[in-house]
């Protein structure tokens, strides 16, 4: 049996990963059961087009006159189907009224049985009529796609339902996204939550967090017990859309085999699904699933079943005793069943897992360890290393201007150290996400790009160096002029690529925490910077003034920021442990310790 429903669930969760070329030529047969276009997002609610028809009786062969109307639109599907099974095939024929307007479709083995749209031209009205075949069932529904734009589009438009005569009209109400996803299996509901009882002796589990229990609220549990050929599996967690887990050979999404716990109108339907790559799963025709049980009470989305270990006789299907890296995703569902894009990076296990081995009870993490590592070191190299050393820079010279180290101002060695030390951190950083991804990647927005720029300042900051002027050239004061604002729009570029990291799913850090320490990071800093530079201001005004002959002899600059050394020591001793704070703070919640 077919699982349509499957199909547009998954297919929906690929369209949001990736853009899809759309059908400008109405040419959408690979749309036939479906009737969703790949458009990358998601159909409206509710309708503003509506089917209409000349009448609601047909007999065999007969001709009824279907339109199709409402504000312009770009593109439209329309089919037949039995109303009783409107996942089943199309119905009946078609025969066009404006060859300009629309063309004939053939989905499955009943020819002429779509009409779509020739071109992109808009269009208000379009009329056509239907050929009641003679195997026609009792009741037959008119079902409409419509794209009003690209990303603009309603999916089965459910049109007026035409009946055979002396037939009873059907009382099942249909809605615009519906659609009906049976099951070939016998499904019963569960009479209370799953229980953590014999994780890692008996069975292995996957718990998020860690030891919590599949009962409570914010538990993600997924459990594998070995049953002689077969294997029984439980999952759970707080969705009132989706729970869906996949085994896969490696850490990235494709070449996957998924299993999907989907919340339709209160009920939840079980599916399988190959995910190869990031284009259209491809789904089993039929489902190699048993003794499936569902239960959604107080929030928690619950479902079991059982499957055989090895299922020669369906490709797609991996081998559970082999070796797998698991994903544990969860997403909203709409009323219709679809699935959208899951709102956070899936968990995944730590390494991959043989389900029918030795039980065990883990845990994994919805953040790859290099994307952590990367996260890490650039909150390393640019709230800490960089922001000292610029206070350094700006306010220590006299403090340190008499001490040497290593033949040098010390002021100008931990200055020169940690800026050499950010420009480490952040190199090394730099390529771990491209490591990962094996790329470029399309879904982190503005981050990667403004994180270029910032690795361009960051090498260039160190070169111009290496070419400064002596002091007392005349190219010096330029010098220094671009060594401070290169340096300074690293830094600003530098706070707003993390403030935009900090919110990415591959993260994983709590929101809003990640948001608000950012805020309080750039606060301190702010006011750190103000206090000393207030303070150098006063010293600046504390002079002594003599007049003789109208010439006013100030106090030096250096010897007058030379009686406040303490009072910078103090604050920057304080400034460099507040800055470990929110070091500290920041890899607490990386590592969601």
């Amino acid at each position: 049996m077919e699982l349509p429903g499957l199909a547009v669930a998954i297919w929906m969760f690929v369209c949001f990963y990736a853009l899809v070329g759309g059908y400008p030529n109405g040419k959408v047969r690979g749309a036939c059961t479906s009737m969703i276009p790949c458009h990358g997002s998601s159909p409206q609610l509710p309708p503003e087009h509506t089917i209409t028809v000349n009448t609601t009786e047909f007999k065999s062969g007969d001709n009824i006159e279907v339109n199709l109307a409402g504000p312009d639109f770009e593109g439209f599907f329309i089919q037949a189907r039995d109303t009783e099974h409107l996942d089943g095939p199309a119905v009946g024929s078609f025969m066009l009224v404006d060859r300009r307007l629309s063309q004939l479709l053939t989905c499955g083995r009943t020819k002429n049985s779509a009409v779509s749209h020739t071109s992109k031209t808009k269009k208000k009205h379009i009329k056509v009529y239907w050929i009641a075949p003679g195997d026609a069932p009792k009741h037959v529904q008119f079902l409409a796609t419509v794209v009003k734009k690209y990303r603009t589009f309603w999916v089965k438009i459910p049109g007026p339902i035409v009946s055979q005569p002396d037939v009873l009209s059907p009382t099942t109400p249909f809605h615009a996204t519906s659609e009906v996803m049976s099951t070939s299996y016998p499904v019963s509901y569960l009479s209370k939550p799953f229980s953590a009882l014999g994780c890692g002796s008996m069975k292995f589990c996957i718990r998020n967090p860690s030891n919590c229990d599949p009962g409570s609220a914010s538990c993600f549990f997924l459990s594998f017990r070995k049953e002689e050929s077969s294997v029984f599996i439980e999952m759970s967690g707080p969705s009132e859309g989706y729970l869906a887990f996949a085994l896969s050979h490696d850490q990235w999404m494709g070449g996957d085999d998924a299993y999907l716990c989907v919340n339709e109108d209160h009920r939840v339907h079980v599916f399988t699904a190959h995910l190869k790559g990031r284009s259209r799963p491809l789904l089993d025709s039929e489902n190699a699933l048993e003794d499936v049980s569902w239960r959604l009470a107080d929030g928690i989305l619950q479902c079991s079943f059982k499957r055989s270990i090895r299922l020669p006789a369906y490709k797609e299907r991996f081998n559970l005793d082999g070796i797998y890296y698991i994903f544990l995703a969860d997403g909203e569902a709409s009323q219709g069943g679809l699935i959208y894009k899951h709102h956070r990076q899936p968990l995944i296990t730590n390494g991959p897992c043989n389900v029918t081995g030795p039980p065990q009870d883990i845990g994994g993490s919805r953040s790859p360890r290099l994307i952590k590592a990367h996260g890490a070191l650039m909150f390393v190299a640019w709230i800490t290393t960089v922001s000292i050393g610029v206070i350094v820079a700006r306010f220590f010279k006299p403090v340190w201007a008499h001490s040497l180290l290593f033949g040098k101002e010390m002021w100008f060695q931990v200055h020169r150290m940690l800026m050499l030390t950010t420009v480490t951190l952040t190199s090394v950083s730099f390529v771990l996400p491209f490591i990962y991804r094996g790329g470029w990647s399309q879904q982190a927005g503005f981050h990667p790009y403004l994180g270029c720029a910032v690795m361009a300042l960051t090498i260039f900051q160190p070169l111009m160096a290496g070419f400064r002027p002596s002091r007392h050239a005349p190219r010096r004061q330029l010098f220094n002029w671009f060594h401070w604002s290169t340096g300074t729009t690293a830094r600003i570029l530098a706070v707003v690529t993390v403030f935009l990291g900090m919110d990415l799913p591959a993260l994983d850090l709590p929101d809003p925490w990640d948001t608000y320490t950012m805020i309080g990071f750039v606060a301190w800093h702010v006011g750190i910077d103000v206090l000393l530079e207030i303070h150098s201001y006063c010293l600046i005004r504390k002079v002594e003034v003599i007049e003789d002959d109208r010439v006013q002899i100030l106090q030096s600059l250096t010897s007058a920021e030379a009686e406040g050394h303490l009072f910078k020591q103090v604050v920057l001793t304080i400034y460099v442990c507040g800055n470990i704070v929110f070091l500290i703070a920041f890899l607490l919640a990386i590592n969601k310790i």
